[in-house]
């Protein structure tokens, strides 16, 4: 081949390239011609499990967008512990895919200490908060940041056999209702208690709903980091180690409690032994779904009440335990205006009230509970509200697993734990893991 013909082919080359390059930096309806599909931005949403609610909520915001964004929703695993993990590995490769995810309460804070969520605008921060009950609303914010929008709310109730508490002549509603009076008052009719105390989240839960409930906190001083300090050794960690070790040494206890989550908890309750049982609102429309399935019957459903999270000591109102899930936005995210707008549309009044009644889940907004079909779903709505509102989080720290997985692992299995060795033990490891000096 000549020089010419080479010299002319490569002129051709350049010609064309320059007519791609000149379509590529052209667009169309705001997308690039290359190197990206057509369309609306694609806005990922990782969920924690549920009925799908999650998933059906974000096609009605893509629905309501007119055609800003389509939502792609992926669902995490169903261990708490496990959907940090998953996170955390992809944003600390800054995976710019996480544009919304649904984050449990106590991980807020680890997450936005790492930079990992984008904080929202102070614009934008009374839509995200107006409304919203005070115990979700201090999950969310950050060093005066609110990187987090209160989605969903949840606490735990003290439901009880309404036969047991009439034959045991003791009323679960009354202000000084505790936990000791719980346990003789089953004992007294031979019947159990549900609980959770597996080794998992669910157990810090509980643990963490006794400490705060007897005045007192698991760690202080959060803000120190690695340098907090361990409080959980302390006359209210006691009571709390008093109440989880009475309980699991006495006839009250249901089979196998140390590996007892909320499920069997919940089976325990409605078996012919069962009396009391501290769990999240979703028991009562799940025993009215075991009706439907033949799972039980109609008169258990019947016999169901609830009261107020015990106390813990009888001249102190007790703190209920606060679950639920925040909204954040990824730090990476490619698509942070249309993820802002998701969480816009997912936690409004309008959806706190359809995703309560779809999924059964609480809403974060305090004037859901009004509403009329909230109301008759959940005959309980105002005690849900009123234990939202006043309940105790769990710690707020960055190093919450590290906090967390102490406690579980010292205070398990629950019929060793004993007052005041074991929340002694936990300080100490607690403190040595945060410093670095022993391993999980």
């Amino acid at each position: 081949m000549n020089g010419a013909r080479i010299a002319s082919l490569r002129r051709g080359r350049l010609v064309r390239v320059a007519a791609a390059l000149t379509l590529c930096a052209g667009t169309l309806s705001g997308v690039s011609a290359c190197g990206s599909e057509t369309g609306p931005p694609v806005v990922t949403w990782y969920v924690n499990p549920d009925n799908g609610g999650q998933k059906r909520l974000a096609q009605r915001c893509a629905d309501a967008s007119n055609g800003a964004y389509s939502v792609d929703v992926q669902t995490l695993p169903n261990d708490a512990s496990q959907q940090r993990e998953q996170l955390v590995r992809r944003l600390a490769a800054k995976d710019s895919s996480i544009d919304v995810m649904s984050l449990d309460p106590p991980f807020v804070a680890e997450f936005a200490n790492a930079g990992f969520l984008r904080p929202f605008d102070t614009a934008d921060v009374a839509t995200f908060t107006d409304g919203v009950l005070d115990g979700p609303l201090k999950t969310a914010y950050w060093k005066d940041q609110l990187v987090a929008a209160p989605f969903w709310a949840n606490t735990q109730l003290l439901w009880f056999r309404k036969s047991v508490v009439q034959a045991a002549g003791v009323d679960p509603g009354a202000p000084s209702f505790t936990w000791d009076a719980m346990i003789k008052a089953a004992e007294g009719q031979h019947k159990v208690i549900g609980v959770q105390a597996n080794r998992y989240e669910g157990y810090m839960v509980w643990i963490n709903a006794l400490v705060v409930s007897a005045g007192g906190q698991i760690i202080g001083n959060t803000e120190a980091g690695k340098n907090a300090t361990p409080d959980i050794a302390s006359p209210a960690g006691d009571a709390a180690a008093r109440v989880v070790g009475d309980l699991a040494r006495s006839p009250a206890a249901p089979p196998a409690m140390s590996t007892a989550g909320e499920e069997e908890s919940r089976s325990a309750f409605q078996g012919q032994s069962g009396s009391f049982m501290v769990n999240w609102p979703y028991v009562y429309s799940a025993a009215q779904g075991d009706v439907k399935s033949g799972a039980t019957t109609q008169s258990v459903v019947d016999d169901i009440g609830w009261a107020r999270y015990p106390r813990v000591l009888a001249d102190q109102p007790s703190k209920p335990p606060l679950g639920g899930i925040d909204l954040a936005v990824g730090a990476y995210s490619e698509h942070a205006r249309q993820a802002v707008d998701l969480v816009r549309c997912a936690t409004s009044l309008k959806s706190n009230v359809d995703y309560m009644l779809d999924s059964g889940n609480p809403a974060a907004k305090g004037a859901a509970y009004d509403d009329p079909q909230v109301r008759k779903a959940f005959p309980m709505a105002t005690l849900i509200r009123q234990s939202i509102n006043e309940a105790g989080p769990r710690p707020v720290t960055p190093y919450y697993n590290d906090v967390s997985t102490s406690v579980q692992l010292t205070w398990h299995p629950a019929d060793e734990v004993r007052a005041p060795g074991t929340p002694k033990e936990t300080a100490t490891f607690m403190s040595e893991v945060l410093k670095g000096q022993r391993l999980l």
